[in-house]
């Protein structure tokens, strides 16, 4: 690809050295790292309370004691043989073990390869088949699933991966708890141009691309996003999502927060029943939202007991929040509000505290960095006239040049000169601001979660019942989009019920949120003028229904 260049030992194409001197120049890329960067932060203030969690009974870390059991941890891993370079898939939820875990592969230069809870065997298996991961790291038992059991079946399916580290009951795995040792000597570590971790896209095609970030990228993303939205040493965020989610680690995100010097409090369930309390009892400052979620708390908070006055700013991103529900989030929650727009592969929009209310309700923000490049672009890729409709297309000192792995992806994922085509349609404000449309490619946002439609439309296929199917998204004002999959039966088959559809699909392995929400039976498919299956149509009938 014109335009980048493969760094060794990155596998993806990375910066121009053009680029790369002037991020360096301009002083978005510092040469520092997340392991150097708690390193520094325990020696500046040691007995600051870097960690909360509060389940199943609060246990708390301060900066000194995160460091030691980074260092601790990472000696035990190399014990094991895990190195710099090697792969570990993290499938934790929001506990405590979470941050020691990350922070120890940081130490060693090894790469986290972030999976959420709600992912299942299909998902694993290719996370750890593509990543060629070395071990996974699982809780025993969480939210009723036992990952154990999973992780054998990973295991036997998967003959390079050679540990599974347990957080609590090991079973036929490896305890966590035994793994931290002493450490001989200062593990050499990675280089501030070096992958620091590889996220998950959410991908149309059903096979997650691996989206790696180095150290130098992200950590200017938290100094940003610290700066715009005003974290510092007094900061209490609470992670309400799921930690591994990029919104919630970056966006300022947990990470953002350590790197201020503040505080971060993992909250074990997204409900008001769980988090308001912690709000209340931690004193929270900060958290960040999808829009169905945000939309339960502005629902919860008039008539809750909790005081929830210490709560100054809260973020909602993930998906397009709707500008009703944001006019009503800042009266229910006695607090400010600010929307967020990006994506793991990179850029990120904020709206600003000092945005005028409007501003904040109707658009989803405006870039991190003077150097985020922004084109928006009709279907030919020409530039369309300001304030029209495009697709977004960026660059930037923190938006990857290529996926991890994916030569092929990457020729059409990305333009020539190094633009990432998002798959947004958005259009600018005269202030700069974007106002996200909604998605160009055919990939589904379900409150937050990415459904690829080809993914559960190749799943639903498998039914001996089923000659062809359509999955579409219609509205939903409650998760801003929902799952409809319409399905044309095979000549002669035994009539199917819904239920028995999304029990396939259930039964493939698949994390619960693809499983279709609603299924609709046709006799056929509506067609565009060249002889494809009309997605638009079917939307657009959906949505008058």
């Amino acid at each position: 690809m014109t335009g980048s260049t493969l760094t060794p030992g990155l596998d993806a194409p990375t910066w121009p050295e053009e680029f790369a001197a002037r991020y360096r120049a301009a002083g978005y890329w510092r040469g520092e790292t997340f392991g150097g960067m708690l390193r520094e932060r325990a020696a500046a203030h040691p007995d600051r309370v870097a960690l909360v969690d509060p389940a199943p009974e609060r246990r708390t870390w301060t900066y000194r004691e995160l460091d030691r059991a980074a260092d601790r941890l990472a000696a035990g891993f190399a014990a094991r043989g895990i190195g710099r370079g090697d792969r570990v898939v993290v499938q934790l939820p929001n506990r405590g073990e979470f941050m020691e875990v990350v922070f120890a592969l940081f130490r060693l230069g090894a790469l986290p390869v972030y999976a959420l809870p709600a992912h299942r065997e299909t998902e694993i298996a290719h996370f750890c088949s593509f990543s060629e991961a070395v071990a996974y790291v699982i809780p025993d038992v969480h939210g009723g699933f036992d990952h154990r059991e999973l992780a054998t079946t990973i295991q036997e399916r998967t003959p390079g991966l050679r540990h599974v580290f347990v957080a609590g009951e090991a079973g036929a795995h490896t305890p966590l708890a035994d793994v931290p040792c002493e450490p001989a000597a200062e593990p050499e570590g990675p280089r501030p141009h070096e992958l620091a971790f590889l996220q998950l896209s959410g991908g149309t095609t059903g096979v997650s691309k691996l989206i790696p970030r180095t150290h130098d990228d992200y950590l200017y993303s938290l100094r940003g996003s610290n700066e715009i939205c005003g974290v510092d040493a007094d900061t209490r965020f609470l992670v309400v999502l799921p930690a591994a989610h990029n919104f919630p680690m970056s966006s300022p995100g947990w990470l953002g927060v350590l790197y201020a010097g503040g505080t971060a409090v993992l909250c074990p369930a997204p409900d008001p029943g769980t988090a308001f309390p912690l709000i209340e009892r931690e004193r929270i400052t900060m958290t960040g939202l999808v829009p169905p979620l945000a939309l339960v708390w502005t629902d919860a908070a008039p008539a809750s007991a909790y005081d929830l006055s210490s709560l100054e700013l809260v973020l909602v991103g993930g998906a397009k929040y709707s500008e009703q529900a944001a006019r009503r989030l800042e009266p229910a929650l006695g607090c400010r509000l600010m929307q967020v727009f990006g994506m793991a592969e990179g850029l990120v929009n904020y709206t600003r505290l000092d945005d005028d209310p409007e501003t904040v309700v109707t658009t989803q923000g405006r870039p991190i960095c003077p150097d985020d490049e922004i084109r928006i672009a009709d279907d030919e890729g020409r530039e369309v006239p300001e304030g029209a409709f495009g697709h977004l297309l960026t660059r930037g000192p923190y938006t990857i040049r290529g996926y991890w792995r994916a030569p092929d992806h990457n020729r059409t994922a990305f333009t020539e000169d190094g633009f990432y085509r998002t798959g947004d349609i958005v259009r600018r404000t005269p202030s700069g601001h974007l106002v996200v449309e909604g998605r160009a490619k055919d990939q589904i946002n379900r409150g937050g979660e990415k459904v690829a439609a080809e993914e559960i439309e190749n799943i639903i296929l498998g039914h001996p019942s089923v000659h062809d199917v359509s999955l579409v998204a219609v509205p939903d004002e409650f998760l801003g989009e929902r799952t409809l999959a319409y399905v044309i039966l095979r000549e002669g088959a035994e009539p199917l019920r819904p239920a028995a559809v999304k029990r396939f699909v259930r039964e493939r392995g698949v994390a619960a949120y693809k499983v279709p929400d609603l299924v609709e039976f046709v006799d056929t498919f509506p067609q565009t003028g060249i002889g494809k299956v009309s997605k638009k149509h079917q939307r657009s009938t959906a949505e008058q229904r």
